[in-house]
């Protein structure tokens, strides 16, 4: 078959999220054909370039969510009509104060005004289709001024009501950086600009992520009838929510920044996410979170509980094979803590609880491995390492010895930790202390190594643990102390923990079992749909149009069976098309 793959910010692209599960995906799955549909982020994410793509993946087509230059598009008095009524619609939906669906689940927007959010974003999607382009009505004072009035409106929010000036260009400016997927040129059954063929000529769309990744996969949903994966590791909207109203600006606007995180302009920017989610979910022929933290947010957002089927990420069990087999060796007084320095990680709790640890077993040292996240990850890394100063004076055996520290910060490919393997060989025991945490990988990486692990109960931590581990409140240094000690002073136990921790992780966690659970999704939903290509003259879809022996090598497949079996002339042999979208589209190099 063959799948468009959506993707924002990470495949093909050498850094982003989830790019790794893309590949090991893509690669995985060579029996079948990939279109990907990629989204980048920052100009810094193209000019890094791609990873090298396998054979199966035929074409892919970029896009800038940066930066989206005018399409320079001047529309006529009907498409201004038109845009103004679908545009107006859009902003009253979110505006609207009415109280949930008591029907529905939890949080979920009443069903009219639901109805309401899709049929104006699919209004202005046929627009852009139609006009060739959305970017400069989005931008224009038609948009601001529609904006302005469905917040003075009778029933809006009061929040929406309260909107100023700044706030309302604001709001403009977001929602127009949220839809600058309508104007892409991906919406074709045979072509987009380069006369390649479009998302209409896919079997399935995947997107490896909600938010701006599953707007194209909605359009082809709705255009075309393309049914529609999701699969969330981390919930996009959750995700919004937590960033506070941050980074709403476009770069280099002045006046925005000041107005971003107004009541406003957060409650605007949320209620169109929110809305985008469900009718993501709403549309969605299967939507698969990666756990039941991720799954409960969804049903929260209104997803349906019969689509919902929680996959686990695949992960790269050999890597840690020859530490998971070996006779542990570590050091039995030391714990270990890995992954990336965030306040989010709250290694100020793992200090203070290795301050009570001290008390008792007075020998335990603590190895805090991983780098910074950024400039704030920086200045984290910063106080922490005056932390561990203050709370742990330097020791010395004796009086003419050099003082040392029981708590240690290193990185990856130093010379005690030259490999992430090593790194959690390093410790008997291996601590996760964050207040927020998704999926926990570093967790699953600690138990591929057969590691007793002591963490907080946050996210999916006790799901992916499964009992083969102690768990105990986030901000609760005290309990974080006493687990470790526990841990510490039974190696009987800390052995059968950490066996029982890996045969879990393989069984559960491994590339093998994600793969295998999404090539069964792709049979079904690919068996579930109609086939749109072939049609009969009175337009009805006509079933099995494609002899089963076509998909077999042989005398009967020839050129001329499968420019039949594809409804149309062949694509021509030779390297992966490379394209690039209408609006200031980008193409990294590979």
């Amino acid at each position: 078959m063959r799948i468009g793959l959506l993707t924002e910010g990470g495949y093909p692209y050498l850094s982003g999220d989830a790019g790794l599960w893309c590949d090991r995906l893509v690669r995985g799955l060579g029996q079948h054909e990939f279109d990907v549909y990629a989204l980048s982020r920052a100009p810094h994410q193209e000019e890094a370039g791609w990873v090298q793509l396998p054979p199966q993946v035929s074409r892919v087509r970029t896009a800038p969510l940066w930066t989206a230059e005018d399409d320079g598009v001047a529309y006529g008095r009907r498409a201004r009509r038109r845009f103004e009524e679908a545009y107006g619609e859009l902003v009253t939906a979110l505006c609207e104060g009415d109280p949930p669906d008591p029907t529905g689940p939890p949080g979920a927007a009443p069903a009219a005004q639901a109805d309401r959010f899709a049929n104006a974003l699919y209004g202005l999607a046929e627009l852009a289709r139609d006009e060739r382009g959305l970017v400069g009505a989005l931008r224009s004072e038609s948009a601001v001024r529609a904006l302005e009035r469905a917040c003075r409106a009778p029933g809006a929010l009061r929040t929406a009501r309260e909107a100023r000036v700044p706030e309302l260009l604001a709001v403009a400016a977001h929602l127009e950086r949220a839809l600058r997927p309508l104007s892409l040129d991906w919406y074709g059954d045979e072509g987009g600009g380069d006369g390649g063929e479009g998302l209409g000529a896919v079997d399935l769309c995947h997107a490896a992520s909600g938010g701006a990744a599953a707007l194209p996969g909605l359009l082809a949903r709705h255009f075309f009838d393309v049914p529609l994966l999701v699969t969330e590791y981390g919930v996009r909207l959750r995700t919004h929510y937590l960033s506070s109203g941050t980074g709403l600006s476009p770069a280099g606007s002045p006046g925005v920044r000041s107005a971003e995180t107004a009541p406003a302009v957060r409650a605007l920017a949320a209620a169109f996410h929110g809305r985008l989610a469900a009718e993501v979910y709403r549309q969605a022929a299967c939507v698969t979170p990666g756990n039941t933290h991720a799954r409960r947010w969804q049903e929260r957002c209104g997803a349906d509980r019969a689509k919902l089927r929680t996959v686990y990420p695949g992960m790269e069990a050999s890597r840690f094979a020859e530490v998971g087999d070996s006779h542990d060796a570590a050091d039995p007084h030391t714990l270990v803590w890995v992954g990336r320095v965030e306040p989010a990680k709250d290694l100020v709790s793992l200090l203070h609880a290795f301050a009570e640890l001290r008390k008792e077993e007075p020998h335990t040292r603590l190895r805090i491995i991983g780098a910074p996240a950024g400039a704030e990850g920086e200045a984290y890394l910063g106080h922490c390492k005056v932390l561990a100063a203050q709370l742990f004076p330097d020791e010395a055996d004796g009086p003419h010895a050099v003082g040392d520290n029981p708590v240690s910060f290193e990185e990856i490919g130093g010379p005690e930790a030259p490999t992430l393997a090593d790194a959690y060989a390093a410790g008997a025991v291996v601590v996760l202390s964050s207040v927020v945490e998704g999926f926990p990988v570093g967790l699953v990486e600690a138990m591929f190594c057969g590691r007793a692990t002591v963490s907080t109960d946050v996210g999916a931590v006790v799901e992916v643990i499964g009992g083969t581990g102690l768990v105990v409140p986030p901000r609760n240094p005290r309990a974080l102390a006493e687990a470790c000690a526990a841990l510490l002073r039974d190696p009987g136990r800390r052995s059968r923990l950490g066996a029982a921790a890996r045969a879990r992780a393989l069984e559960l966690f491994t590339v093998e079992q994600n793969i295998t659970a999404f090539h069964g999704i792709y049979l079904e939903l690919v068996a579930q749909a109609p086939v749109r290509r072939f049609l009969f003259d009175d337009g009805d879809p006509r079933p099995f149009a494609v002899p089963a022996e076509a998909c077999l090598s042989g005398h009967w497949t020839g050129p001329e069976a499968r420019v039949a079996a594809r409804g149309g002339p062949g694509r021509a042999a030779g390297p992966p098309a490379r394209d690039t979208s209408s609006i200031a589209a980008t193409e990294g190099a590979r």
